[in-house]
């Protein structure tokens, strides 16, 4: 195997789930080698830094070996070494854990069955 498509490599080494995925992200700008965009068709070649944005972290990758097909997870660091510092992972669980804030029960919108305790009381004061 001589040279293998950006998009299906990143989809070969589980960077994306699908390959469409990998695809829209080549061609939004998400995908860089060495620093440059790319489309979805360049080549890949063994020793080239793929960086791939998703979210707010951006994830490294080394090509080790190339790949047509998609591997099992334990097998992808034959194919790829992931260069990401912990620092860039960690931004995608951040916003999670900030996002729930803690309410006391009761405040805020009444439940399915408060509602229909609500409903039936503006109903009964209608009919008088």
């Amino acid at each position: 195997m001589e040279t293998v498509r950006i998009d299906k490599y990143l989809w070969a080494i589980r960077a994306f789930k699908t390959r469409s995925e990998a695809t829209a992200a080549c061609n939004g700008g998400k995908v860089k080698v060495n620093g440059g965009n790319v489309k979805p068709s360049r080549p890949v070649k063994i020793g080239e830094v793929i960086e791939v944005r998703k979210g707010s972290a951006i994830f490294s990758y080394k090509v080790v070996a190339l790949l047509e097909n998609r591997v099992g997870a334990q097998i992808v660091p034959d194919y790829a070494t992931n260069l990401t510092p912990e620092s860039e992972i960690q931004k995608l669980r951040a916003p999670v854990e900030t996002f729930f804030v803690h309410r006391d029960r009761g405040t805020g919108r009444p439940t399915k069955k408060e509602r229909r305790t609500i409903d039936a009381l503006w109903d009964s004061m209608e009919d008088d």
